[in-house]
């Protein structure tokens, strides 16, 4: 039997399924250890003709159109491997990238999940910027500390990042159909079943394009909406899950915290509101993120939430994305300083 199952989900990558699963075949990692499970979503273009391509090294799984949980779904039914990994088919991995999370697993007999750094590459495949922690760490949600910690870090369980031990999984399951994605939702619950392990190596390449929730940070009415959903979505099955997995209410609280504010602020920059909820959402933000500002920041602070009250919240998260963009952060950074409360994770350009 395999040791690990690599599920590769597609919908229609025309223009990057060939890399991703060429990426797969060509792991350093032992082929007679690995099988691989493509499961084609409903796609309508040339898709299916490449995966076949790939035959028969691959296990090729066709089925209507429903969704990345649906067909993750489809491609457990399938699965053998004491290990699940997981790839978007408009991603690609590294050659050693099993080999070193097949590792983390060894070292770690006890942990749940493991994630890792990845490069972030615009749509023709050309790297922007790193994403990684700076020395291996564990996560968990034993403490209120230690689930805020983990959910600032959970960006390294995504999709194409995540492989999970099939034991586990199968204490997580099922997944909400009306999930869009079920990677935060899988990953959150893993970290309270029993941890995982963050890798600093870039091993994956997540690939940002004009279908991707979150190609850009620039405003975009669909996709800010896709976003909401989505943490609507997590609000409402997450918590009672990690609340069966015996998290206490205050953790849970901790471990969703930042993902309530983010959604609050969506909600208005959408939607709009009155001036004094913006004002709420930005000092909730403000003590959640950060402790023990200086004089000078926290002047800066009042004269942020000032203007909070005088003017409306489109306009506020309007004038939020403009100071963003242009990096003004800098000059905040002259005038005082806090200490965040978690740990910042910070995009590094690609040399």
């Amino acid at each position: 039997m395999p040791i690990v199952s690599v599920l590769v989900n597609t919908f229609n990558h025309e223009l990057f399924i060939a890399k991703a699963l060429s990426s797969v075949v060509e792991q350093d990692f032992p082929a007679a250890e690995t099988e691989i499970i493509v499961v084609d979503d409903g796609s309508t273009d040339l898709t299916p003709e490449i995966v076949r391509q790939f035959l028969p090294r691959i296990k090729f799984i066709r089925k209507q159109n429903g969704g990345q949980v649906s067909a993750l779904l489809e491609g457990l039914a399938h699965a053998t491997g004491e290990i699940i990994a997981f790839l978007d088919g408009d991603d690609w991995w590294t050659q050693d990238k099993l080999t070193k999370v097949i590792d983390a697993f060894n070292r770690h007999p006890q942990i749940a999940a493991v994630g890792h750094g990845y490069y972030e590459v615009n749509q023709q495949g050309a790297s922007i910027r790193t994403m990684a922690v700076e020395a291996e760490c564990r996560l968990s949600c034993e403490t209120p500390e230690s689930a805020r910690h983990a959910a600032n870090l959970r960006v390294f369980g995504g999709t194409s990042r995540m492989a999970i031990r099939r034991k586990a999984l199968d204490h997580l399951l099922p997944i909400p159909l009306i999930l869009p994605f079920f990677d935060n939702f899988i990953f959150s619950q893993a970290i309270a079943l029993s941890g995982a392990a963050l890798l600093p190596d870039l091993l994956c390449h997540y690939r940002l394009h004009s279908k991707n929730l979150y190609a850009s940070d620039s405003f975009d009415e669909q996709r800010f909406r896709g976003r909401l959903e989505l943490l609507r979505c997590l609000f409402e099955h997450l918590a009672p899950r990690l609340k069966t997995l015996g998290v206490s209410s205050s953790t849970i609280s901790a471990f969703l915290e930042a993902d309530q504010i983010g959604a609050k602020r969506l909600s208005l920059a959408l939607d709009g509101g009155m001036p004094i909820e913006t004002f709420r959402v930005e000092l909730s933000a403000f003590r959640s993120a950060y402790r023990d500002p200086d004089m000078g920041y926290s002047l800066f602070k009042m004269l942020v939430l000032f203007v909070t009250l005088i003017m409306p919240p489109k306009t506020f998260y309007r004038l939020q994305r403009w100071y963003s963009q242009r990096g003004l952060m800098r000059f905040r950074e002259r005038i005082g300083r806090a200490r965040l409360t978690v740990p910042e994770v910070k995009a590094r350009p690609s040399i």
